[in-house]
């Protein structure tokens, strides 16, 4: 009876575990020295070939790699303790890694984890993928190979573990369906671009539970392609730590943006702007939604833009036209930005004759440094986005400066209600709290500062 027993607790042990491939089976030292990548790929075809499982990368063991290509059905996953380090040498990431889509950037088309046309896989587990990303192994001129880039993917999971140290962006997801990540860390300061996660014309995105730390923007939502959208996408329950932007939706923007979500997150630390908001190579962006967001050092809260300006390596030479970019609506927000300078604002801006329309803020509680001066009050006819003042490059907040508005400054609206919003002014300042500047339809109610209501000639500036 005893040895039935212990024959069946053999036997469901070599089945519960007979889709695991484990890398040292395959020849990988895993001594972080020693270069693993033809063990861990052959781990990783086995495992497609035999139907799909895991690949694990084994608790307390470093395993050193150049490009990965992952398969279908197939988990990455790294035991706790355990650590997928890229290679400090650019000759072994491949040139068949597809390419970076933005302009004048080439030196960021490898990457160290690749998938292709591949579905139902996935990257798992408390372990660490380190591109070792060190400005002293890769630069422009040698090229900084991307931790992750999927192509033509869906059903995909990156759920638990920590990214950290790339030479460029973490990841470029580009023209992918069904995606989960869920619980996992990104720490990306050592590099350049340290972009966070990139969805590039995705669907049904749902990010949750995780936490960035990043030296550009920690999530961008793009759509490269004019006919492959980027929708339906969530955000909840996560952190943003950001040297740029915590979210950025567009710029890559040929294609269409619609149905976004992002609620129950914090910002913090953020150099440029908590939602960097911006629709310029043609396409059309509506219906989303901001909520429950808190916010502490992030100069600009809310920045929106509608402009014209080629981003994609892949633009044609003539410039696109402008469709629109409607629908947004911002509740339950908690600004404090009290230990900044006087240039914080949420700033929203379209062209003349291209507004942006149906613009909803509402119970928001900011508090401000105060700072603006009476010559500050008085400016007028700031910069637009035009091609001329671009110059090539992006809308930045610096090509406009010091806005005539402490808190809230909208120019080219159309359709704007505003309601139960609380501004704490700390220091003296001498500028309205909203100005409206080409703004039609709109219904601004409900604003305090300092508990005193504001009204139209009295902090409400109509231009």
């Amino acid at each position: 009876m005893k040895m039935i027993f212990l024959l069946f607790l053999f036997l469901s042990q070599s089945l519960s575990f007979a889709g695991d491939f484990n890398v040292m089976d395959f020849g990988a030292k895993a001594d972080g020295q020693t270069l693993d990548t033809k063990a861990v790929q052959a781990a990783i075809d086995q495992c497609h070939a035999s139907g799909g499982g895991r690949v694990l990368i084994p608790a307390g063991k470093t395993v050193m790699v150049g490009t990965l290509f992952m398969k279908s059905h197939i988990t990455l996953y790294l035991e706790r303790g355990s650590t997928l380090l890229g290679s400090p040498a650019i000759g072994d990431y491949s040139l068949e890694t597809h390419k970076n889509r933005y302009k004048n950037e080439p030196h960021m088309d490898r990457c160290l984890i690749y998938a292709e046309d591949a579905e139902d896989f996935g990257i798992e587990g408390p372990g660490t993928v380190d591109g070792n990303g060190h400005p002293r192994h890769f630069n422009k001129e040698t090229g900084r190979p991307m931790l992750i880039r999927f192509l033509n993917c869906r059903q995909i999971n990156l759920k638990e573990v920590k990214l950290i140290n790339p030479a460029a962006w973490v990841s470029a997801w580009i023209n992918c369906k069904d995606i989960v990540v869920d619980g996992i860390s990104i720490h990306s300061r050592v590099n350049h671009n340290g972009d966070g996660l990139d969805f590039d014309g995705c669907t049904d995105v749902r990010v949750a539970n995780s936490t960035f730390d990043t030296s550009d923007d920690s999530i961008c939502l793009q759509a490269s392609d004019p006919d492959i959208p980027c929708t339906n996408i969530t955000v909840t329950n996560c952190t943003f730590t950001s040297k740029w932007a915590g979210m950025r939706i567009g710029l890559l923007s040929r294609g269409n943006f619609e149905s976004v979500t992002v609620s129950n997150c914090t910002f913090r630390d953020i150099q440029d702007a908590g939602l960097k908001i911006q629709m310029n190579e043609g396409g059309t962006m509506k219906n989303m939604v901001f909520s429950n967001l808190v916010m502490k050092n992030v100069p600009r809260p809310v920045f929106m833009t509608f402009a014209q300006q080629k981003a994609a390596v892949d633009a044609p030479e003539e410039m696109y036209p402008m469709e629109q970019m409607k629908g947004f609506l911002f509740d339950q927000i908690i600004v404090d930005n009290e230990g900044l300078d006087k240039n914080t604002a949420f700033f929203v801006t379209g062209l003349p004759g291209h507004p942006i329309r149906d613009l909803s803020f509402t119970n928001i509680y900011f508090v401000h440094p105060g700072g603006g001066t009476a010559l500050d009050a008085q400016k007028a006819n700031l910069p637009e986005y035009t091609l001329d003042v671009l110059k090539g490059w992006w809308p930045e907040f610096y090509l406009v400066g010091t806005l005539p508005a402490s808190a809230f400054y909208f120019r080219h609206v159309e359709g704007l209600s505003m309601d139960h919003i609380n501004i704490q002014i700390k220091n003296k300042e001498t500028r309205s709290a909203v100005v409206l500047e080409d703004v039609k339809h709109a219904d601004v109610t409900g604003i305090k500062q300092n508990y005193i209501p504001v009204e139209l000639g009295k902090g409400i500036e109509i231009r």
